[in-house]
């Protein structure tokens, strides 16, 4: 580990895309203090920036193993970019109050889209896709299944998951990122769409 934190964080990078797990050790020690206060700056939550924070690692994780991080000797910065605009997102949703304007008199407030139930098609669809990644889900290895349904069934952030499973963070975010290279990878195979 000594040695890899001489390396350029593009080193690491590609270190890392290369299966050196260390590699992204030594990436997340580096950025976590800076990026975690920066986060907490913008969102003035403690819970929320540890959860952002997380959220833009796995972000970085599920890039870097995807083959699409260019390289330009600008990581942290890149980083950031990813922790902000999650931040943006969050305040985004967060008072996404849909408006509408009724100067048109032809306009029906009630008659939208948002607010007709989905056909039954759509429906179908919907549960179809919930019935095959519920059926991926569970072919992934105990440890990667046990995060996954953690972090997006039961709501905890990273660092619950790694109190109630006794592991770190680290090794959290490790799991829940071949969770997902491991579903993309068997929705591939088996030529399941995960959305519609």
């Amino acid at each position: 580990m000594h040695k890899l934190a001489q390396l350029t964080d593009d080193k690491l990078v590609q270190q890392y895309a290369n299966g050196n797990h260390e590699a992204f050790d030594a990436l997340l020690q580096r950025h976590q203090s800076r990026l975690l206060s920066y986060i907490y700056q913008q969102c003035n939550n403690a819970q929320l920036a540890e959860d952002i924070f997380q959220e833009t690692f796995v972000k970085a994780i599920v890039t870097i193993k995807n083959g699409n991080y260019t390289e330009n000797g600008k990581f942290a910065n890149w980083l950031f970019r990813i922790a902000r605009n999650l931040v943006v997102d969050h305040f985004r949703r967060e008072n996404a109050e849909p408006t509408v304007s009724t100067d048109d008199g032809n306009f029906d407030i009630l008659n939208r889209k948002d607010l007709s139930g989905d056909t039954i098609e759509d429906e179908l669809v919907d549960l179809q896709i919930r019935d095959d990644i519920r059926r991926l889900i569970k072919a992934l290895p105990f440890a990667q299944m046990q995060v996954l349904v953690m972090r997006y069934y039961r709501n905890l952030s990273f660092k619950e998951i790694a109190e109630k499973t006794g592991v770190s963070i680290n090794t959290a975010l490790g799991r829940m990122r071949y969770a997902i290279l491991n579903l993309r990878r068997m929705a591939q195979e088996s030529d399941i769409a995960l959305t519609h």
